[in-house]
Formats: structure tokens, C-alpha cells, sequence
């Protein structure tokens, strides 16, 4: 995953724990998720809107 071994995510959530701790966990979890799902959506949207006008072109 992005080129890093499991060494390396390892101490990429020990980092993370250490400087929000545990009781803020969840909650960054559930923020990360609307923000990918916010993502995908805009993401979706737009080639929606780039495949409509492609089409209305021809």
C-alpha cells in the first residue's frame, strides 16, 4: 500500500495512537471515512457530468 512495508505502517499507527491517543481513534476513523465517501462522490459526479456533455457533443 503507497510503496510501505508493514514495518513502516506499524509505526505509522504507533505515531499516530501515541500523538492522539486511543479515545480519539474512532472518531478521526469516522472523519477519514465521510471525507473518502465525500470524495468518491464529487469524483463520481464529475465524470458523470464529463461523460454527459461528451455525448450531448456528438
Amino acid at each position: 500500500m503507497f510503496g510501505l512495508g508493514s514495518t513502516e505502517m506499524i509505526l505509522i499507527l504507533v505515531v499516530i495512537l501515541f500523538f492522539f491517543g486511543a479515545k480519539k481513534l474512532p472518531e478521526l476513523a469516522r472523519g477519514l471515512g465521510k471525507g473518502i465517501r465525500e470524495f468518491k462522490d464529487a469524483s463520481r459526479e464529475v465524470k458523470e457530468n464529463i461523460e454527459k456533455a461528451t455525448s450531448e457533443e456528438k
